[in-house]
């Protein structure tokens, strides 16, 4: 029997990702649909790309009513309405993947600190983070998973194997990364219209951009000790993908190959990461529409500093791919089910 799967909030990007990746994933059923401004209009509608693919309605969120028809809940919600309705489904016994970051954060301080007050602290303890690559296990068992960010992700993926073998200073951390517009979400602003981005490239929200205390949580996590990080979002004008160039200082003095080894050595077996070998440095067009996190490595001349380059889409990898892997995971089926999607060509 499928598993009857529930989307909240399903007229989003992530939302449309979501639909696009279960619409062919053998082992679920899509069977409830909700959308405050499509309520009672046809999903093929709202996306034509939709057609004669998925023959349902958008709701309005009725939790006991959906909860009769579904087995398994993704929200993706703005933050603070998935404080609200995460519980809801919670209570009704429903494993839950929450993809704003109302349950990415261990403490309900720090989350406040960088959004708004948290109406569901209790829960907190009872989330997991979902990047698989640091959390499988967890993940395997979790009631709620707060699904991380599409920065975090390229950016902890380059940088988790280093700190976990000790072979970069924790110091002076600078994570730069350029974004694709659709990782401001699909309402109306100014800043995301096709005049305001085409033909230009942006810095924005330096030392305030909300998913910093999310990649410093992950690796003062691993660290066992406060790392601080630089990171530096830009906004570009293509549609998706995210590309990643992260600056280190080494500990001791390394080549190239012997960079790339620790990578592949950390990764090896994981099957949405890929290691590009000397020379070569990931590009977003490779893993547009799929759920590969590339990694790219170069060292200095006096192999004393690093840079690591890593690109994802971050819509697939970045969001709602990785919240499908995570729901493998916590499922039982294999971790590449409904998720063996070649990047799209140029």
């Amino acid at each position: 029997m499928k598993t009857k799967v529930g989307i909240i909030g399903a007229t989003g990007y992530t939302g449309l990702e979501l639909l696009r990746l279960l619409a062919r994933h053998p082992e679920v059923e899509i069977t409830a649909l909700t959308s405050q401004k499509y309520a009672g209009v046809p999903i093929d509608q709202v996306f034509p790309s939709l057609m004669k693919h998925l023959p349902l309605k958008c709701e309005e969120l009725d939790v006991e009513k959906i909860s009769k028809k579904t087995d398994f809940i993704f929200t993706a919600v703005p933050h603070k309405t998935a404080m609200e309705t995460v519980p809801l489904f919670y209570r009704q016994g429903k494993r839950v993947i929450d993809l704003s970051a109302d349950f990415r954060f261990k403490d309900a301080g720090i989350y406040e600190k960088w959004y708004q007050k948290h109406t569901a602290a209790d829960l907190l303890p009872e989330s997991v983070y979902g990047l698989p690559e640091l959390y499988r296990e967890k993940i395997q068992k979790a009631k709620i998973v707060g699904n991380p960010g599409c920065y975090p992700t390229g950016a902890l993926i380059g940088l988790i194997p280093l700190v976990k073998k000790g072979l970069i200073s924790l110091e002076g951390i600078v994570v730069d990364s350029k974004s694709g517009v659709s990782g401001a979400g699909r309402d109306v602003v100014l800043e995301s219209l096709f005049c305001e981005v085409n033909e230009g490239v942006k810095a924005y929200k330096i030392f305030a951009h909300r998913h910093t205390p999310e990649i410093e949580q992950e690796l003062s996590q691993i660290a066992q000790k406060e790392i601080r990080v630089t990171f530096v979002p830009h906004l570009i004008p293509m549609d998706r993908g995210i590309l990643s160039t992260l600056y280190v200082h080494l500990m001791k003095k390394m080549k190239t190959e012997e960079l790339l080894h620790a990578f592949q050595d950390h990764y090896q077996g994981e099957p949405f990461i890929r290691i590009y070998s000397k020379g070569k440095l990931p590009h977003t067009k490779d893993v547009r529409g799929s759920n590969f996190c590339d990694i790219g490595a170069a060292v200095s001349e006096k192999g004393d500093r690093a840079v690591i380059v890593t690109a994802i889409d971050n819509l697939v990898k970045g969001a709602s791919g990785e919240a499908v892997q995570n729901m493998n995971i916590m499922l039982g089926y294999p971790e590449t089910m409904g998720l063996q999607l070649s990047p799209l060509a140029p």
